[in-house]
């Protein structure tokens, strides 16, 4: 088998569960992972952060599976589990021993079907109250904590599905009712809004029939309504600053770029490479190595379902100035805009991405989450090597042209510095 080439079986429930079925024999373990397409883009103003708290709620107990034990019953078969939550969906996933395949299917339907059978107050208040004190850790008391929400909020327009942060506002997750949990629950956690893979270890026969045992029964509740938003551009530039609890000034860029797998989207990759990536890379070896004005300086393309952005971070040294590390970065985004980067420069970023990208396939687990990944953006499970070849087909020219289209436009830009001492 190609390792870039992953053959899969893909079918829908009468009740609308899609369904993605990859077969490796070869190994001792299968991995189950269910993405709900339902994320912070599907809240609404007044409610955000409901689809991070179901990252939490849905590990406190379903109609047949009390508080806790999904956890408990999963790691005493020899598995892990976890669920993560971000702007466009909210996923879950196990890897176990191939003979526990049931449990974890068990599972999963027990929470998709019958979740609002074991909701109570009581968990929904002590879910709250692990949500807020995760946004104060992680958030409002660390230090650079409300960077990425400043950013987000300022970056994109009023009501855009990408202006808050994942986690909510503290007032928000404060408001939520058993009602709000209730509805999002049955608008967002239908099986007609979910994709089911089933990855690694299995007989296609059997899980099948299990498959449709344990969730072909649910009830299909609808299909969301789709989330209507237009790219965005900033009319102005955007210049914040903002005093923290913080002992070095750092600096924020962010350009509004493209969707996920858009056309420029793996040539913005490569530019953050390129920036950033290693200690060779062009920003991190002027500002940390050559002039030492920065302790850390770092890029990303972030790409998403309705929009992206392209965003450059620097902390400065203890009496440096931001201004200067500002020039440098413009200085070098003038460079890259004039000049074609060289052939090997070029190869080097993107043997870096195929090794990374090569490595991460060496786990079932990640391959299922890829395998609902490209589902979920492109229609296709099996887009590995399209996915690959994205990155081969950049050329010299193309870093130049991103550069030009994107990062000549408006841009936010955020400082944080320490809080003044207060004159006696």
């Amino acid at each position: 088998m190609n390792l870039l080439d992953i053959p899969y079986e893909k079918y829908k429930l009468l009740n609308g569960l899609e369904v993605i079925l990859f077969q490796n024999n070869f190994l001792p373990s299968v991995a189950v992972n269910i993405w709900y397409k339902a994320g912070s883009a599907n809240e609404v103003k007044g409610k955000t952060g409901l689809a991070h708290l179901f990252e939490h709620m849905m590990f406190q107990g379903s109609k047949n599976v009390p508080k806790e034990m999904h956890f408990k019953y999963i790691q005493e078969a020899g598995g892990t589990l976890n669920a993560s939550t971000s702007f466009d969906r909210t996923n879950y996933f196990e890897k176990l021993p191939s003979n526990d395949l049931e449990l974890a299917l068990w599972l999963e339907s027990d929470r998709m079907g019958f979740f609002l059978d074991a909701l109570d107050q009581i968990k929904l208040d002590n879910q709250k109250s692990v949500v807020l004190n995760e946004r104060l850790e992680r958030y409002d008391n660390q230090p650079y904590g409300l960077a990425w929400e400043k950013i987000i909020s300022n970056l994109y327009p009023d009501g855009h599905p990408y202006s808050w942060a994942t986690i909510g506002y503290y007032k928000d997750i404060e408001s939520y009712t058993l009602e709000d949990v209730s509805s999002f629950f049955q608008q967002y956690y239908s099986p007609s809004n979910a994709t089911l893979v089933v990855a690694g270890n299995f007989e296609i026969n059997k899980t099948k029939s299990l498959i449709e045992k344990y969730f072909g029964e649910i009830k299909n509740n609808g299909t969301p309504a789709a989330i209507n938003s237009k790219s965005s551009q900033l009319e102005d530039l955007k210049f914040i600053t903002v005093e923290d609890k913080v002992n070095l000034e750092r600096i924020y860029f962010a350009w509004h770029t493209q969707n996920a797998f858009s056309s420029d989207d793996a040539a913005l990759d490569i530019l953050s490479d390129l920036l950033t990536g290693s200690k060779n890379a062009r920003l991190t070896r002027k500002l940390v190595y050559e002039l030492e004005i920065a302790q850390d300086v770092n890029s990303m393309q972030f790409s998403g379902k309705y929009g992206g952005h392209f965003m450059i971070v620097a902390t400065a040294k203890p009496d440096k100035s931001l201004n200067e590390i500002k020039r440098i970065i413009f200085d070098e985004i003038s460079i890259l805009r004039e000049e074609n980067i060289s052939p090997r420069e070029l190869k080097r970023s993107k043997n870096v991405i195929k090794s990374n990208f090569i490595y991460s396939l060496q786990n079932i687990d990640t391959i299922a989450d890829m395998l609902n990944l490209y589902n979920f953006y492109l229609g296709e499970p099996n887009s590995f090597n399209f996915d690959l070849k994205r990155y081969n087909n950049v050329n010299e020219d193309g870093i130049a042209k991103v550069v030009n289209k994107y990062l000549q436009s408006n841009y936010v830009e955020l400082r944080i510095v320490p809080e003044r001492k207060n004159a006696n």
